[in-house]
This record gives structure tokens, sequence and C-alpha cells, in this order.
């Protein structure tokens, strides 16, 4: 589950990461009392402005702003609330902002240089285990240095039998260079980062970038953090912090209704039971010629309202131009999968203008198949993996 900045800006201060005061504003009246109360509070007279979305690179789409005093923040606000912020991780549709978080000014002169650095928390899944990776290129892509500067960027592996230990968190503030005070700030910021992501369950906590300010305080700029959806049973409060409006409205309706829904870019739709087998189609898909419009696991069960609320939620997807229901009965049999299918047709009658392909294979997969061909349903019916493959094919040849 990813959360905003300001969100996980609260789960670090928590856990005692200093990091870049804000308050979050949901439209630009809001914004100036925010600035007002920002300066009360901090002593700031400057007010950067941030667009609040799940997606990095804002600065790159215009939903990062600079407001040089208090009587600016209205009209930046202004133009970043209600905008389509597009950005290399978003779509090409971009995503509507809806609220911005008015955040101090660190970059205040003083005795010495600022510097941005890159830190992130995350799982290596190669060795299983947890890593913290930095660089001293922070504020950039992180891609972009691991492709042209990849000596810059650094990694500190953690043993899980005893977490992060004081020499490699003072190995890291050493490999960036710093000394004195930043050098004993960026060890606590270290500890405390790496305590936060154990504790909130987090899958990834991402900070840049992490900055060193003249006066040789480290905090955190920015936020990205993802929450381990599998914990989120015991972490209540984080939980709460879930924002739809920053989902796709298909997948959190799937969602709702127990579907294991992703929305994808291609043209056929896949509904499938397992995700080892959605896998699997969705390579089929594509030896066909084709591109799976999402992967969509319907669980072991497949009874007709079941397969009708699948049809229903793949259909929302207007580039969906036909359907393949592939099905291992394993657990419920293929028979039963093919009078779901053939039910859930009839119920919604003139709603399914696609060609569908199922494929059966397992537990009465030949009665299945006969159930569908004797329907009198436009169901094209398979057994075997390349005849699916074919099926879909020749309907999409139809269809273009």
């Amino acid at each position: 589950m990813n959360i905003h900045e300001y969100q996980g800006k609260e789960i670090l201060a928590s856990y005692g990461v200093r990091v870049q005061r804000g308050i979050v504003a949901n439209n630009a009246v809001e914004a100036v009392a925010a600035a007002k109360q920002l300066t009360t509070e901090t002593g700031t007279s400057w007010y950067v402005v941030k667009a609040q979305v799940h997606a990095g690179g804002r600065g790159k789409g215009g939903g990062v702003k600079l407001a040089k005093g208090i009587d600016k923040v209205e009209g930046i606000a202004s133009e970043i609330i209600g905008m389509q912020l597009v950005t290399p991780q978003t779509s090409a549709e971009g995503k509507k902002v809806h609220k911005v978080l008015i955040a101090e000014d660190v970059y205040y002169p003083g005795e010495s240089e600022t510097s941005e650095f890159y830190v992130s928390v995350l799982l290596n899944r190669g060795t299983g285990r947890n890593m913290i990776m930095y660089s001293t290129e922070g504020g950039m892509d992180i891609e972009e240095v691991a492709e042209h500067t990849p000596h810059l960027i650094f990694t500190e592996e953690i043993d899980p039998n005893v977490g992060l230990q004081g020499f490699q968190a003072r190995r890291i503030a050493f490999n960036l260079g710093l000394s004195g005070n930043a050098f004993k700030e960026m060890v606590k910021f270290i500890d405390a980062l790496y305590k936060a992501y154990i504790g909130s369950d987090a899958s990834m906590f991402e900070i840049n970038p992490v900055l060193k300010t003249s006066d040789n305080k480290i905090l955190a700029v920015d936020a990205k953090v993802n929450i381990d959806d599998n914990a989120l049973y015991r972490q209540k409060a984080y939980a709460e912090m879930r924002d739809i409006l920053e989902e796709n409205p298909i997948e959190v309706e799937a969602k709702e209704v127990g579907l294991n829904y992703v929305d994808l870019d291609g043209t056929v739709g896949c509904m499938v039971n397992g995700a080892g087998l959605a896998m699997a189609t969705m390579d089929l898909i594509k030896y066909a010629g084709f591109e799976p419009a999402n992967f969509l696991d319907v669980g072991g069960t497949a009874d007709a309202k079941r397969v009708e609320t699948a049809f229903r939620i793949i259909l929302k997807d207007p580039n969906v131009k036909a359907i393949l229901i592939n099905i291992f009965g394993g657990i419920v049999r293929c028979d039963r999968v093919a009078q779901g299918v053939v039910d859930a047709y009839k119920n919604m009658g003139d709603a399914i203008k696609v060609p569908i392909i199922v494929r059966l294979q397992g537990t009465n997969a030949e009665i299945a198949k006969e159930l569908i061909d004797n329907s009198g349903m436009p169901i094209l019916s398979a057994v075997q993996f390349q005849e699916a493959a074919d099926q879909v094919q020749a309907a999409l040849s139809v269809v273009s």
C-alpha cells in the first residue's frame, strides 16, 4: 500500500527521524493558513508547495514549486491542486492532484554548503535480506545514477539475526563523505530510519533527497513509502492512511468483492484461478501476438455469481477486445465453472460485446467443454493451451 509523502514523514517522525516539517492542505485557502502556521512553528518565510500523489518525479512535472513569500502560496497552490500531474512514474494521462503539502524551506544559508543524498531501505529478494541502498547523488533519479555512475551507489545488507549494527550506520555516513556533527547526525538518521522500516512493516522506504543542511543537520526532505499489504491487519493506524483516490478505481472495486485484479495495458482480458496459471496465461496471450489487459485471479471458486462479477470488472476496461478464461479444475470441477460461465453470460445479456474463449482443464474438463459447446451461447471452448492461443488469435483477428 503506497502512502503520501506527508504520511510517510509522520511515520518517520514517530521513530525519531528528523524531517522537513510541513502541513497538508486541500485547497488554496488552507494552504495559506498552513503557511502561516508553519511560520509560527518554524520561523520559515519561504515555502515549498508539493503535490501529494503516489508517484515520484513530481518536480519534473511541475508538482513541486517554491513560494518565496507567503503572498505567493495561494497562487501556486491553486495552480497545483486540480492539475493532472504527469511524471516519469505516471501514465501519459497523469494523476489528478487533490492536496498539497506546504513545507518549510530547509535550504537556508549557513556555515557550510548543503548536500543531498539518496537513502532507501528495501528487501533484497536475491539474498532474502533487508538492505540499505545509498548514494551521494541525492535529488536525482536513482535509475539514471545506476546506469551512468553505478560506482556511486552503495549497499549495506542487514543480517536478520542481529539487525542493523552500529558499524554499518557509521560506514554509511563515512561513504557519504560526512564528518563531525553531520557524521553523527547521519548515524542517528540511519538507525531511526531502519527502525521505522521494520516497525511499520514497510516493503520500501525511499528518502530522496536526504539533506545535510547548512548547519550540519540531517533530515528527510521527501518520503516515498510502501507498506506491506499483508501486514495491514496488525498496522491498523497505517491502514487508515490508504487513499483510494490514488488507486485504480477498477482495482479498488475488485478488491472490495474479493478478486485479485491488476490493471494492465493490453486488449485481452484474463480470468484465471491461481497466480501461477495467471502468469502462464499472460505468457500465452503474448505468444499469440497480443497483450494481456489485466491479471485477474478468481480464486478457488468460480460459480455464476463470481464469474459474472469478474466479467463486469474486466469489461470496465474499454481496451478489452476479448476475454480468455483459463481454469484448472482441481479444487473446483470444470463442469461447475462452465455452468457458471454460461449462467453469467445469460444474466448479462448484451453487456458482453467481445469474444469469450474458455479453456478448462482438470476434473470433468470434457464434460465442461460439451456443456459450453451445447449452450447455444457464442462462447469458444478449448482444452489445450495451444488451442486456446489459436482461439484468441482467431477471435481478435476478426475483431481487428
